[in-house]
């Protein structure tokens, strides 16, 4: 019976996006939502929608490690016309109803790609400053937040932070200390990080230790490479989801995702939701890993 109820549900579900792909559904639909009348309805109903998707997925096994590229606040910002900035703040926020959300459903390792190496060489000064305060904002809040302790999840940041100012890396390091002795769950934020850099510092620190003679040449293999990885106590992830419609990885976790399942989203990060997500858990349960085999 439950199955049967699963694939009527995931039917109407696939049914519904189907009929929004054409204009004389989709543009009445969204002036619909965009209405105050029809507001709480479509309120009520996507709450109703994400119940039933809950339903779903806890019948069974869920991932253990859940990877998402947050990818989306500008343009997210520029499709209402408002400042880049809102769009980070945006971002901020939808990361904590996020991690309330993989916190209920138990999953126990959650990393986030917050900020690139890219971005820091890239990205306009003036929109650094207000993504580095946000994220000092928002560590401390971290720091302080009840569902953190109650919940009992350490925070860790990860990547090459001597590239950050000052001012993020103390509220890092204040973050990783008020939570160093939880272990229930891991929340791992990778700031002033790149995939292919992490590899290049564990291939230096190998490197090192192979020229001190501390190393012989025979010992490299992918398990010292690994134990050199930024945060090599994590399981690899077992799901990585990128918001805003890009396929692509961008230098991301590229030596841990080698036999991740891979989701993509079409909708900018700060609209994710929590049907968003357990769709991305849902479209994961229905595959076979098969880890190169």
């Amino acid at each position: 019976m439950r199955s049967r109820r699963r694939v009527l549900g995931k039917s109407l579900d696939l049914f519904a996006k189907w009929l929004l792909k054409f204009r004389l559904i989709s543009i009445p639909a969204r002036k619909i939502a965009d209405s105050s009348f029809a507001w709480s309805v479509i309120s009520r109903s996507d709450r109703v929608r994400a119940n039933r998707l809950k339903d779903r997925i806890l019948l069974s096994e869920l991932p253990k490690h859940v990877s998402i590229i947050m990818d989306g606040n500008r343009r997210f910002a520029w499709s209402k016309s408002s400042p880049v900035g809102l769009g980070h703040s945006e971002g901020k926020e939808k990361l904590k109803e996020v991690m309330d959300w993989v916190l209920d459903l138990g999953i126990p390792y959650f990393t986030v790609y917050a900020l690139s190496t890219e971005n820091i060489t890239e990205r306009e000064d003036d929109e650094l400053d207000v993504l580095y305060d946000l994220y000092v904002l928002g560590l401390h809040e971290i720091s302080e937040d009840s569902r953190i302790h109650d919940r009992g999840v350490r925070v860790q940041v990860v990547g090459r932070l001597g590239m950050l100012p000052k001012r993020v890396r103390d509220a890092i390091s204040h973050a990783e200390e008020v939570t160093s002795q939880y272990s229930d769950f891991t929340f791992t934020v990778c700031l002033a990080y790149g995939g292919r850099e992490e590899i290049i510092d564990a291939v230096k620190s190998v490197a090192v230790d192979h020229a001190s003679g501390n190393l012989g040449i025979d010992s490299i293999d992918s398990s010292e490479i690994n134990n050199r990885m930024y945060a090599s106590e994590l399981p690899d992830p077992d799901l990585v989801i990128r918001t805003s419609g890009e396929e692509r990885i961008s230098n991301f976790l590229l030596w841990q995702i080698a036999y991740s399942e891979l989701h993509f989203s079409d909708v900018f990060w700060p609209s994710f939701s929590k049907s968003d997500l357990y769709e991305a858990i849902e479209s994961y349960q229905q595959r076979r890993r098969r880890y190169g085999g």
